[in-house]
């Protein structure tokens, strides 16, 4: 095998920061679950385990948190993230998976609806660029043996 096919890309990393939402939106623990619930089945993904959502009080030693939503989802493929600061209009996103070819734009507009953001600032960041394409501890094992 040629060293360029020796490794693959292991996924990718897309971060959404959100700004100028819909407080009323920002501030519905229903809304933050729907999101949760809804988008893996849109991508194709799996839950592996049911959404999660908390409220987060306000942090008077921590200037940037004001309180909001916070919740997640895990699925086979890694997880989706969201936290929500209706105070300040600011939605703050991770969708990560091990999949290629993530459908970013899909993505970004579903969360500028869902929220009404006025604004977003996107990141697709491509993940374990030398991932081993094939299990390197099996081969440790196989070289060893050959000695």
């Amino acid at each position: 095998m040629k060293p360029e096919q020796m490794t693959c890309n292991f996924g990718e990393h897309l971060t959404i920061d959100g700004y100028l939402g819909s407080y009323e939106l920002l501030n519905s623990r229903e809304r933050v679950l729907r999101c949760l619930e809804e988008l893996p089945d849109m991508l194709g993904m799996k839950k592996i385990a049911d959404a999660h959502v908390v409220f987060a009080e306000e942090d008077p030693r921590a200037s940037k948190d004001p309180g909001g939503w916070s919740g997640y989802v895990l699925i086979a493929e890694s997880h989706i993230s969201l936290h929500t600061f209706p105070g300040r209009g600011f939605l703050s996103a991770d969708v990560y998976t091990c999949k290629n070819g993530m459908n970013a734009r899909f993505i970004i507009d579903y969360l500028i609806r869902l929220f009404d953001l006025a604004e977003v600032e996107t990141h697709l960041i491509k993940r374990g660029t030398r991932y081993p394409v094939r299990n390197i501890q099996e081969s440790c094992r196989l070289l060893q043996g050959a000695r």
